[in-house]
């Protein structure tokens, strides 16, 4: 290369060179703030095509004089329409209490969502349960009347239908993909303000122990949730929904970032079967079951806590013609692990009674595999073995007794009603409640059934206070427990 073109070749290097100190640098404030503004626009891209299609649900019911918990009292149980809220939530109330009539109506409101173009909605049962009159509010002002199709109390979901033209509507996304970590939005009418949007992430998933609803597996949030929220949708950033705003805990009845929401899968599971068929079938093993804690497992040489412990088999149930036997230890259904007590309940609630499944066991260290024929959940046995009833403000769960467990427990007579489980943080616990204690009467009310705890429970929710009898290794002692 001669030197000319050399010099030449320089000269346009410098050149190059200054062009580029002289063009003015992008601060990198300006590429943070370009990213956080596609964040607030894709929120908002969500929240635009998401918010047509929730709705405003307000219920009314005739209400025969004295009968009525006014509002702001603690006394829960004994409020016959209790559904206007849920057991976190103050209850909110349109109408003033007459002084003196025969009967008055008294109304409520809370949050669903379309889910079809012929106009069907997913709602709570707590909020349109035991409603007499059901009306709906859309996005775009239009008011109908809704109907009925089914409610499903045992896990608080619920199917309204209204008749309308060009219905939005939101589509169900798969809350067993969902991640712990997701950025969630959270829309519905919190204290009758509607079409509020709150956002947040998935905080866990899978809580069952929650004391809500008889069958648990709540999607636990940050975003925040208040009382007439319930009903309304939990959607990802695709805009599907993926639960169903159920529940907060509160000892305000204010969000403090922990609200509940049930899986869109389970609420599908339920709405395809009350649709079809205005109510749901379960199904059931017949077993009394418990979560593998760690001193079990060690003693039957297992080196996780994952499955649960059969506890008793009842007579002539599934689970005894497939062989399966007290001291079992359930450890997976058709090849998928079993995680917990609350997993594998709603695992077998959610199956088709006569559905033959594998179920592999673990039996004094040997693992065998059984096939194992569903039965169908009754009414009648809703309350037998394996049917445990939480009673979240004490902290602790209970089922009833079998004539097996009297002769076991050496009970005179089939009195009382059994522990399954305490919170281990509850003032249960602290004052020397297990599994497996016995409560014989509640302010010394004998109770011989879950039905009647329950009953004597609510009875005692205005002194905040209870006594309870109990019974521990032939030892019978009082204890008293606050309702928190």
């Amino acid at each position: 290369m001669n030197s000319k073109k050399m010099r030449s070749g320089f000269c346009l290097l410098v050149f190059a060179l200054s062009v580029f100190s002289l063009a003015p640098a992008v601060p990198a404030k300006t590429n943070e703030l370009d990213a956080l503004r596609q964040t607030s626009k894709a929120f908002s891209a969500v929240a635009k095509d998401a918010v047509p299609a929730v709705v405003f649900v307000k219920v009314e019911k005739t209400i025969e004089t004295g009968s009525m918990r006014r509002p702001g009292s603690p006394d829960q149980y004994n409020d016959p329409f209790g559904f206007f809220g849920d057991e976190f939530f103050e209850r909110f109330f349109r109408d003033r209490m007459p002084q003196q009539p025969r009967e008055y109506r008294q109304s409520g409101q809370g949050s669903g969502f379309i889910i079809s173009e012929d106009g069907y909605i997913l709602t709570n049962n707590h909020v349109v349960g035991q409603a007499d009159v059901i009306s709906v509010k859309t996005h775009d002002g239009r008011e109908f009347n809704a109907k009925l199709i089914g409610t499903d109390e045992k896990t608080d979901v619920a199917v309204i239908k209204i008749e309308g033209e060009n219905l939005p509507t939101l589509p169900l996304g798969d809350s067993d993909h969902l991640d712990i970590g997701e950025w969630v939005i959270a829309i519905g009418n919190p204290f009758g303000l509607a079409e509020t949007l709150t956002f947040g992430i998935v905080s866990a998933k899978g809580r069952s122990t929650v004391g809500i609803a008889d069958y648990e597996d709540f999607i636990q949030t940050d975003a925040a949730i208040n009382p007439g929220n319930s009903g309304g949708p939990l959607i990802n950033l695709d805009g599907e929904v993926i639960g169903i705003n159920t529940a907060i805990f509160s000892q305000s009845g204010g969000s403090v970032g922990i609200g509940f929401a049930i899986p869109i899968n389970m609420a599908k599971h339920i709405k395809d079967q009350l649709v079809k068929e205005g109510k749901v079938t379960r199904g059931q093993l017949g077993v009394s079951i418990s979560d593998l804690t760690s001193d079990v497992a060690d003693y039957f040489g297992l080196d996780s806590t994952r499955g649960v412990v059969v506890n008793e088999v009842v007579e002539g149930s599934p689970a005894q013609k497939a062989g399966l036997e007290a001291g079992d230890v359930i450890l997976k259904i058709n090849d998928r692990d079993v995680e917990s007590m609350g997993q594998l309940r709603n695992t077998i609630a959610s199956m088709e009674p006569g559905t033959t499944v594998r179920m592999l066991v673990n039996r004094q260290g040997k693992e065998k595999t059984l096939p194992v024929k569903i039965g169908e959940l009754s009414a009648d046995s809703s309350r037998s073995v394996g049917s445990s009833v939480p009673s979240g403000t004490l902290g602790l769960t209970v089922q009833n007794i079998t004539e097996d467990m009297s002769r076991r427990f050496g009970l005179r007579q089939a009195q009382g009603v059994i522990v399954s489980s305490v919170t281990p943080d509850s003032e249960a616990f602290r004052k020397g409640i297990r599994p497996g204690t016995i409560i014989l009467s509640i302010n010394q009310k004998e109770i011989r059934s879950v039905d009647e705890f329950n009953q004597a429970l609510g009875e005692s929710t205005t002194s905040k206070k209870v006594l309870l009898q109990i019974s521990e290794q032939g030892y019978t002692r009082f204890v008293v427990l606050s309702l928190e």
